[in-house]
């Protein structure tokens, strides 16, 4: 299904460490899914997972550079305009999102309100 309403992004930080860890698995034609699923301390959570299946008939697909992002129709409400990055520090190597629908998220940052 197109994305031509909705507008998500990936830093090219983001995008490098996507392939790398695809190259890593082997399977360069996989795809990265993002979603949000009820849970968490205030109330959403994030889902990040490498997917290996084509998409569903009702998922979005996003594309930067070689990279497939897919996203479910629900999800999409509440990751409409959010930036996909990459962060390493002193204590944490992972994916980042930022994303402006948020209301509140909880201190670990796993988990978020809207």
């Amino acid at each position: 299904m197109e994305n031509n309403k909705y507008n998500i992004s990936v830093t090219d930080k983001a995008v490098q460490e996507i392939k790398k860890q695809l190259d890593k698995r082997n399977t360069p034609e996989s795809a990265l899914r993002l979603g949000v699923r009820s849970g968490g301390c205030e109330g959403f959570s994030y889902l990040i997972a490498f997917e290996d299946a084509p998409p569903r008939e009702r998922d979005l697909t996003f594309v930067f550079d070689t990279v497939r992002i897919i996203v479910d129709k629900k999800s999409i409400l509440f990751l409409d305009c959010m930036t996909l990055d990459w962060e390493t520090t002193l204590m944490h190597s992972g994916f980042l999102i930022q994303n402006p629908n948020e209301k509140s998220s909880c201190g670990c940052s796993k988990s978020f309100s809207v």
